[in-house]
């Protein structure tokens, strides 16, 4: 079953960690955002392959959006 990895807050894109058909674990970081000049990473809700990466570094991102899917 797949699995959507959301933005906890509204920012940019500022480093994408992972790319499509990489492994990664449950906690592993995918991707980091900037929001109000602080790094947040978003982390891997669960363990899997990355099936899609929805984002490209440098894009404005709304709270809830769908950054990635876990397959």
């Amino acid at each position: 079953m797949a699995t959507e990895v959301e933005a906890q807050i509204a920012g940019n894109v500022w480093k994408i960690e992972k790319r499509i058909g990489d492994r990664v674990a449950e906690e592993e970081v995918l991707i980091i955002i900037e929001s109000m000049k602080m790094e947040i990473p978003v982390e891997a809700p669960c363990a899997g392959r990355i099936a899609e990466i929805r984002v490209e570094e440098g894009d404005s991102i709304e709270e809830g959006a769908v950054l990635a899917v876990i397959a």
